[in-house]
């Protein structure tokens, strides 16, 4: 397997995005701790308030569990966080054996899309092995 994901050039220019995170770790339910984590992390960060902060925690999981459940075994999955004035945005992507999207009438876009703001996904088909997105945003919320 080579060193990066096919497919993910455009996340390899961290050097251009001060403020973007990555991380590419193995595609196994076992990493969920290490990279929910790393969301509440950004979002303490970025100065949110602790229900986002849980918000976005889940909604991460929630994307990287649907990603590793349809990852080729001993893929990789990636992950990428950027900051944006009050937005964080999250973009996990694995290799899969199916060129099918994410369910959008599934009980887990059900909570993607209450935990987020927006929440998208879509996949870039190869040969045999796909590249599946997931991309969600979480915005501060206003006082008022």
């Amino acid at each position: 397997m080579s060193e990066f994901l096919p497919g993910t050039e455009a996340l390899a220019g961290s050097q251009d995005d001060p403020d973007g995170i990555e991380l590419r770790i193995g595609a196994k339910l076992e990493q969920l701790p290490i990279i929910r984590s790393l969301a509440a992390t950004v979002a303490i960060r970025a100065d949110f308030d602790l229900d986002s902060i849980a918000d976005l925690k889940l909604a991460v999981d929630e994307v990287c569990s649907t990603l590793i459940t349809r990852a080729v075994p001993g893929s990789a999955l990636m992950c990428r966080f950027t900051l944006r004035g009050n937005e964080i945005r999250f973009l996990g992507m694995a290799t899969s054996a199916t060129a099918t999207e994410p369910r959008r009438d599934s009980f887990g876009w059900r909570v993607l899309t209450t935990l987020t703001d927006e929440a998208t996904a879509w996949v870039d088909r190869a040969d045999a092995e796909h590249l599946v997105h997931i991309e969600i945003a979480k915005r501060k919320t206003t006082g008022g």
